[in-house]
């Protein structure tokens, strides 16, 4: 391909405004195009880049067995509702309604819609297992859309499902989906780690992310270095310590704490480490004020607060809305607490002896003991995990990266072929659900992965895998004969090679030229001129290595050989 004949377009624009390195590097190698917050126009650069990604994707699915299929993205709502579906995700789905007045959603998924093909096409034990599979555009309306193509509200994404007899069935086509992952992942050259997430608006029991490490990233995973343990931070649990001094709980007793407004204050006031402290929280979760009683230095995870509850909204409760709830600011706690849901965190048990809050301006409890003091609704694990928390499955502390999420596989069970009435007649001719696993991974998130993972302050550098061209051909000074005649040359016989190629046959300078190749980040660059040709050379560059070397001309062919097919 000629850059004559390419629409290809540079820019020296820093993108200063771009929120993460792969939009800038996006913008300025003029592969995407806003059209308006979180939507985007792929140039012919950036597609032909995505068209290899799904490339790979297709090769690894296809391995495991996976079937492709094409769902329409416009669906009706009422299959939504079946499965509850259109309140779990509220806002974030897209909502229309057609000439006839019939509600339409835009698809940010298709469980539904896949748990009705499969209810047509198999009916009996012997039609499983399956999986199958598309690449198609998704709609999620983000309320914040950020990074470029790191979070949006159009995007292409490949998800798969698979369908089983039984939950050892799905334990098999789960395993082999995340082998699946783990080849893609490899071909493109991301170190990912797999991590223990939550199922959200999804739903099903077990979920893992494949997280990039990366500093723009908007996820942030633990980790334990020792024993591997991994968790994304809403899911992600921490070893409790008792914070023993082994003393006998005390006689509750109040204490004055004049004009102390928060759990520092207090502290700090008594001269008490925050660890010996209990906070309240006041949420609306579901649309009911709850009272959550934490310890003071641990901050509550609203995902796992969901959790345990089963609830699907969560939000902190105004100050109003927590006055007319009983709560007296700065000195709110569970003590004496009446009228509302009271949820505590495990926190509560380990230790003894806690400062709360005593329901009175300017006063709080000493020596406050769960659950002698004090009695909870609910009782579970809802603390977030942090840097240097002890590890749940070992005896190391845990450590946490941010990252990009770039693929994320859940265990369904039978919630959506329960709802959508999917069964199917096993060998004792008994009707069973379906037991259902799906599997996502966002395509053109993966192009921004790549490009996080693989850069340098010049610009991009692909690997060979997914790069929209494998060569850049530079020919500096073409006005001279010899110059634009070997280039020629070389430029067929990389495409007879099967070697995808960007010819510049610019009219720019030397300096335009070579800079837009390292922006480009291409992996093997070739510059023709009169200095090369003196001793009938050309010179041979990985976009990886600072160092270029020469070439002859007349081996100039076996070397991309060698480079390019030496599998």
């Amino acid at each position: 391909m000629r850059t004559s004949q390419f629409l290809l377009k540079t820019s020296r624009n820093d993108f200063g405004d771009a929120e993460s390195t792969s939009h800038r590097l996006l913008l300025r190698t003029g592969m995407i195009q806003q059209l308006v917050s979180g939507i985007y126009t792929y140039a012919p650069l950036a597609q032909k880049s995505l068209a290899k990604i799904s490339s790979i994707v297709r090769q690894e699915i296809d391995i495991q067995g996976g079937l492709e299929v094409r769902m329409p993205a416009l669906q009706p709502r009422d299959i939504w509702e079946k499965t509850g579906r259109d309140l779990a995700l509220g806002a974030t789905l897209f909502s229309l309604k057609d000439r006839r007045n019939r509600e339409l959603v835009l698809a940010p998924t298709h469980e539904e819609a896949v748990t009705l093909l499969a209810k047509s096409l198999i009916e009996s034990y012997r039609d499983l297992p399956a999986i199958m599979y598309q690449i198609q555009n998704k709609f999620r309306d983000e309320s914040r859309p950020r990074a470029g193509l790191i979070r949006v509200r159009e995007f292409d994404m490949m998800d798969a499902y698979s369908f089983d007899r039984d939950f050892d069935g799905l334990d098999i086509a789960y395993e082999k989906m995340v082998n699946a992952y783990k080849r893609i992942f490899e071909r493109l050259n991301l170190p990912v780690i797999i991590a223990e997430a939550d199922s959200g608006a999804i739903g099903g029991k077990d979920s893992h992310e494949f997280i990039l490490p990366v500093p723009s990233g908007e996820d942030t995973v633990i980790w334990c270095k020792k024993c591997n343990y991994a968790a994304n931070i809403e899911r992600a649990e921490f070893r409790h310590e008792y914070l023993g001094d082994d003393e006998e709980p005390k006689n509750i007793e109040e204490i004055y704490t004049p004009n102390m407004k928060t759990i520092d204050d207090v502290a700090s006031y008594l001269d008490i480490s925050i660890q010996k402290t209990l906070k309240a929280v006041f949420y609306f979760i579901d649309n009911k004020i709850s009272m959550v009683m934490i310890r003071g230095d641990l901050d509550v995870n609203e995902t796992k607060l969901l959790r345990i509850l089963n609830g699907k909204e969560v939000r902190l409760a105004t100050m109003e809305e927590s006055l007319s709830a009983g709560l007296v600011s700065g000195s709110a706690s569970a003590v004496e607490m009446s009228g509302v849901q009271i949820i505590a965190d495990e926190s509560v048990k380990w230790g003894s002896n806690f400062v709360a809050g005593a329901n009175k301006l300017d006063y709080h409890f000493a020596n406050v003991n769960f659950p002698r003091d004090f009695q909870v609704d609910v009782i579970g694990d809802i603390a977030t995990a942090e840097t240097g928390f002890g590890c749940p499955r070992c005896q190391e502390t845990l450590d946490s990266s941010r990252g990009i999420e770039v693929g994320h596989v859940f265990k369904l069970g039978t919630s959506y072929s329960e709802d959508l009435d999917a069964f199917y007649l096993d060998d004792k001719g008994v009707q069973n659900p379906m037991v259902m696993g799906c599997y996502g991974i966002g395509i053109g998130r993966l192009l921004a992965a790549v490009i996080e993972q693989h850069n340098d302050e010049n610009g991009i550098l692909f690997p060979f895998s997914v790069s929209p061209f494998q060569v850049y051909l530079a020919p500096i000074n073409m006005d001279k004969p010899e110059v634009l005649s070997v280039s020629e040359s070389i430029h067929k016989d990389l495409i007879e090679l099967g070697i995808d190629v960007l010819f510049d046959d610019r009219n720019e300078s030397p300096g335009v030229k070579l800079n837009d190749a390292d922006l480009l980040g291409f992996p093997v660059r070739l510059v023709v001129s009169p200095r090369t040709l003196k001793d009938q050379s050309v010179e041979v560059k990985f976009r990886s290595n600072l160092e270029s070397d020469k070439i002859p001309l007349i081996k100039l062919k076996e070397k991309m050989s060698e480079i390019f097919f030496k599998d």
